[in-house]
């Protein structure tokens, strides 16, 4: 298995070179060359596999160039049992009649991004060792919340790594906040940018570019990677969870095998949505993705028009993991559906980082509406939904987990397509406990603070908080650094005390 470009199909690399490199030289996005096909009887075979098997089978196909003994290090070692509070890992939770909820939060850091980030550290210790010459790798990421808590727990105190997150200031609940900045580990750093989610992960990009501050870090024997999704080693471990997921339905009795599902995934940057087309591609019977989007609906508008356009205003919502206007793994999916048009791809990006906007043609969208369908929720809705299926199905959901609840009733309701569904639940709702309290109650919760807000939600719905944010309430806050955009490479330097 071999990767190329986004925006240079002549490049060829190994699995281990592009999840160590993070992002192709040129600014584009590492893809397989070709994808594996998955028969029938191969899906059904890991019906009776544990999550650790389900995910060797998907991810030996991915990565050729690891041995079978890497592999095992590298997997056992992620989806170990002390590390998630689901014997599970990824349970599926049947709510209502074809309503199947996945569960993907169950992980140290209690947000799905730990489904791949526990996988990454791995994955990157042995592609560097492949690749990287005995270099330190300088792990690089912009979040909107969950993907950096996640980072920085996954790389805490790996050899040979360091790692510095960006979060906007004002763009994350107050749960994440904490996560982040009282994160344990030698090798870990914490910045606030003035900004939001798209200026941390522009800059983050035209930094990983940029050569001169690329050749700074390799005199001091460094090189750059990524732990956001667009690294490879970030996306591929979400492909295995949607096999899992069909898996669990069979088992379940709620489907046979060959039966078609749909899958609803509230996205922002596209990566989760991206993994559940590869599953598709790979021959998982995925009838239609819906993408579920927030306030900040561009998706929603690209995926019915084919136009993408940034230029609109910017919401900061309750469901801050979706609040994102470039969603850089959009990239891939017009790679593949493009026919791998990898000049048309950097023609579209570079008009994307010119002007904010593109369009496609309508060939190319009326294709990518054969497999993909589009919806979004507002504010209200969010905390309606989260209340109405508190009140008649005692199932407690995050804000962005509603989203996803939200556009999938809506979905069902115009188009009466209601066979078995899976939807991604993407974080446990103490990591934004003032929100799904208030709407739980009917009422803002603004008197209590964090912990107390905590507490109230158990004690109102039972639900049991998850261990990992309950130990966070002692923690002392270890960075407090708060950078303008314009600002950021300066502080890579300033955090690497280069």
């Amino acid at each position: 298995m071999l990767y190329t470009s986004t925006r240079n199909n002549n490049i060829k690399v190994t699995a281990a070179q592009a999840i160590a490199q993070g992002i192709s030289e040129e600014g584009g996005l590492f893809v397989p060359c070709e994808l594996p096909e998955f028969s029938l009887n191969k899906i059904g075979e890991m019906v009776s596999l544990s999550y650790i098997d389900r995910a060797k089978v998907v991810l030996r196909e991915f990565l050729t160039d690891f041995s079978e003994e890497e592999l095992d290090y590298c997997v056992c070692g992620a989806y170990a049992k002390d590390k998630f509070s689901s014997e599970k890992i990824a349970p599926v939770v049947n709510v209502n009649k074809n309503e199947n909820i996945l569960e993907l939060w169950h992980g140290p850091t209690c947000a799905f991004k730990d489904m791949a980030l526990q996988l990454l550290p791995y994955l990157m210790t042995v592609s560097a060792k492949k690749t990287a010459d005995g270099k330190t790798i300088v792990i690089l990421v912009a979040t909107s919340g969950d993907t950096g808590k996640a980072a920085l727990e996954g790389f805490k105190d790996v050899d040979n790594t360091k790692i510095l997150v960006f979060y906007p200031v004002d763009g994350v609940s107050p749960m994440q906040k904490l996560q982040m900045t009282t994160q344990e580990g030698e090798n870990v750093a914490v910045c606030a940018i003035n900004g939001n989610f798209d200026d941390a992960q522009s800059s983050v990009k035209a930094i990983f570019t940029n050569d001169d501050i690329k050749a700074q870090l390799a005199k001091k024997n460094m090189m750059f990677s990524s732990a956001n999704s667009i690294n490879w080693g970030r996306l591929v471990p979400q492909i295995v969870y949607y096999f899992s997921a069909y898996a669990d339905l069979i088992e379940q009795g709620r489907i046979n095998l060959g039966d078609e599902i749909n899958v609803v995934v509230p996205t922002g940057n596209f990566g989760n949505i991206l993994a559940g087309y590869y599953a598709k591609m790979m021959g998982l019977p995925i009838k239609k993705l819906v993408c579920a989007s927030n306030s900040n609906n561009i998706l929603t508008d690209f995926l019915k028009t084919g136009d993408y356009d940034k230029n609109r205003e910017f919401y900061t919502t309750t469901s801050p993991s979706m609040d994102i206007l470039i969603s850089s793994n959009l990239e891939r999916l017009l790679y593949h559906m493009s026919g791998e048009d990898d000049t048309l791809v950097t023609s579209l990006m570079k008009s994307l980082s010119d002007g904010g906007k593109y369009t496609v043609s309508p060939e190319l969208i009326s294709n990518i509406q054969t497999m993909f369908e589009a919806g979004f929720c507002d504010e209200n809705s969010v905390n309606d939904t989260i209340k109405n299926h508190f009140d008649s199905y005692k199932y407690l959901c995050d804000t962005h987990t509603s989203v996803a609840l939200k556009v999938y009733e809506n979905y069902v309701a115009e188009t009466g397509d209601d066979i078995p569904t899976v939807i991604d639940s993407t974080a446990s709702p103490y990591k934004f406990s003032k929100s799904v309290l208030g709407a739980v109650i009917g009422k803002s919760v603004s008197d209590l603070d964090e912990f107390e807000t905590v507490d109230e939600l158990n004690r109102v719905t039972g639900a049991e908080v998850p261990a990992p944010l309950k130990a966070l309430k002692n923690k002392s806050v270890r960075f407090s650094d708060v950078c303008d955009k314009e600002n950021m490479s300066e502080m890579v330097f300033k955090l690497l005390s280069l």
